[in-house]
């Protein structure tokens, strides 16, 4: 193949298609099934993902998302077979072993290079915007977008075609109690290690409580909303690629923050948040 021609390759040696095997659909199952039991989730919206063709997610990032995301992402696959990839923090990517795994199952470090190939080439795409800044918010922050300067999905979608699908979550900022945030003086020494490690302040875990005492998550229930897709061609030809970029970030913002809304009302009404309340649902039905 001449270099004209060449499929653009990720990085990491990240594979460009994945290609799940039955026995990786049965692992996923097993994988998710105390998730599923636990937190005993609920998906609107589903139905609207674009069947085929690229698809930027956009999302909230919350303090649990290497709980709710994936449960997302399996549902996603089961009811509609396409697999979303995840972008991944760097510092996963840069374990081998750890690296490996996540490549098996489409995840890729996130990068520009990363998300626009994968876009270009017709794949789901999942970003969140606030990253690990919006996870690691304070305690009295939950559910709120930190997108300040974040504008370079909006670019990305704007320049390959991809539609942007608002991605809403709730349940993930509630499961845990943050005791202390990472900006709190008595978070200094883990403050240090992150830096050390090469990594923002930023992005300096809470110290946080789970079921009682313990790191347990709390069996709240997980709220899941996929909004209206929002078509990007309108801002292609745009002369200023900037205003452009800002634009669209606002539409979408103002989007996710309605899912938002939507899941926390829905959520303000149902009986079965909490494990309590669904046992009880379970002996009214008996």
């Amino acid at each position: 193949m001449s270099e004209k021609n060449a499929v653009p390759a990720l990085t990491d040696g990240a594979p460009l298609h994945v290609r799940l095997s039955d026995t990786d659909r049965r692992f996923l199952e097993v994988l998710g099934a105390p998730g599923r039991t636990w937190f005993s989730p609920v998906f609107h919206g589903l139905e609207k993902l674009p069947t085929d063709g690229p698809v930027l997610l956009v999302g909230n990032h919350t303090l649990a998302g290497g709980l709710d995301a994936p449960l997302l992402g399996h549902e996603i696959l089961r009811r509609t077979g396409r697999l979303p990839r995840g972008l991944a923090e760097n510092v996963l990517i840069d374990m081998p072993g750890l690296r490996d795994f996540l490549h098996h199952f489409g995840i890729v470090r996130g990068n520009r290079h990363n998300c626009t190939t994968l876009l270009r080439k017709g794949e789901i795409v999942a970003v969140f915007p606030g990253g690990g800044r919006e996870a690691m918010s304070g305690k009295h922050e939950k559910y709120v977008l930190d997108w300040r300067g974040r504008t370079g999905f909006a670019r990305m979608a704007i320049e390959t075609g991809a539609p942007i699908v608002p991605m809403g979550m709730v349940g993930g900022d509630d499961v845990y109690d943050v005791v202390f945030d990472g900006a709190h003086p008595a978070m200094s020494p883990v403050r240090n290690l992150v830096t050390a490690l090469g990594l923002r302040a930023s992005l300096t875990p809470p110290l946080i409580r789970g079921l009682g005492p313990t790191w347990l998550p709390k069996p709240e229930r997980f709220y899941f909303s996929l909004g209206d897709p929002i078509d990007t061609s309108a801002w292609a030809e745009a002369s200023d690629k900037e205003e452009a970029a800002h634009e669209l970030q606002s539409l979408v913002r103002k989007s996710l923050e309605e899912e938002l809304e939507f899941l926390l009302a829905e959520r303000r009404a149902d009986r079965g948040r909490s494990l309590f309340g669904r046992a009880m649902q379970a002996l009214d039905r008996d």
